[in-house]
């Protein structure tokens, strides 16, 4: 195996701690902003082999509701226990700017106003994930590094399991992802399809840096999955759902604040770039190139921080899955390679 490029540098011990400081205190003053007002309980749910928490409570109807709180982890443990002792934290902006002067990735403005929003109308408590460039970025902060390259993008997608139970968690919030987006009054157009149906696309014809994508997994058919519950319809993408299994939070930053967001893991978005860097017609040949970096730079830090087993699990779930998906990882692997020879040690299928 060659020596290992690494494709990232290591964040400050400082500007790792204002991040993990930040990230908590946002999730904690979002919690707080949300069950304000609401009497009720915390509960742990397990779903597909991994625990959750919800803040469970009745309405004004008395219908049993349940708000999504996180995975089961240390960080959502102490923030549950913290609850009641916690009052309503002020603007997070300044712990922002410091995470930002330390080195901690920031988000362009008006992709970070499109995220806050439709953080702050409900997406990501009603299942909605951050993913793509900007779900890349939030793993540097998350992780502690700052990636060295496949960092820009023009685009914000989301995704959500849609209609599919089996992989959405389980709420029964509803939201209004296109009034959240006209509120914004940014100039965001829905494309419409030949059947003259509102798509899953979000473009500002005046602006090429205000573009939205909302994806799902393939289902029969390639047809728009309509999810009512959120107005607004999603893209069928093919082994778009093995980054909707076991998902993570983490926290995105801008000048103008920050707000938690739901992510792929990490070695499971690296997996998928590489499946999917086939898929791309050559047209988009450049972002298959920006597919293989980001998978490039994340197998470098699983490598050089001995977390190497879990990106191996990962790939050993995709090749499982069946012969198609074990021909996309090949034909990923083997660009991937010619890009970071020194990852050939990543087996093959």
């Amino acid at each position: 195996m060659e020596a290992l490029q690494l494709r990232y540098r290591e964040l400050s011990l400082s500007a790792q701690t204002v991040y993990a400081e930040l990230a908590d205190q946002v999730q904690s003053q979002e919690v707080q902003t949300s069950l304000a007002t609401l009497s009720g309980a915390f509960h742990k749910r397990r779903l597909k082999g991994r625990e959750y928490w919800y803040f469970g409570y009745r309405d004004l109807d008395s219908a049993g509701r349940m708000i999504y709180i996180g995975p089961d982890t240390e960080r959502v443990q102490t923030l549950v226990r913290r609850f009641k002792e916690q009052k309503h934290a002020g603007t997070v902006v300044p712990q922002a700017n410091a995470a930002i002067a330390l080195g901690c990735e920031s988000t362009l403005p008006k992709h970070f106003k499109l995220i806050k929003r439709l953080a702050d109308y409900g997406l990501f408590r009603a299942g909605g994930i951050l993913v793509g460039t900007h779900a890349f970025l939030a793993y540097g902060n998350m992780l502690g590094v700052h990636w060295s390259d496949g960092g820009r993008t023009l685009d914000v997608d989301f995704a959500h399991a849609g209609n599919n139970v089996s992989l959405a968690l389980p709420l029964d919030l509803q939201i209004n992802v296109h009034s959240a987006l006209e509120s914004l009054e940014m100039g965001l157009l829905p494309i419409t399809q030949f059947g003259g149906k509102t798509g899953a696309q979000y473009r500002n014809p005046q602006d090429p840096e205000l573009r939205l994508d909302f994806l799902t997994s393939m289902h029969r058919g390639d047809t728009l999955v309509v999810v009512p519950r959120l107005n607004i319809a999603l893209e069928p993408l093919k082994f778009m759902e093995f980054s909707l299994e076991g998902t993570v939070q983490g926290c995105v930053l801008s000048r103008d604040g920050a707000c938690t967001v739901n992510l792929p893991a990490p070695e499971r978005f690296a997996v998928h770039k590489i499946i999917v860097y086939g898929e791309r017609p050559v047209a988009q040949r450049t972002k298959s190139t920006k597919d293989l970096l980001q998978a490039a730079a994340l197998f470098s830090y699983f490598i050089k921080t001995g977390r190497w087993h879990e990106a191996l699990a990962a790939w050993s779930d995709a090749a499982n899955r069946g012969p198609g998906w074990r021909k996309r990882l090949t034909q990923g692997r083997t660009a991937l390679v010619q890009l970071a020879p020194e990852l050939a040690s990543i087996p093959e299928v």
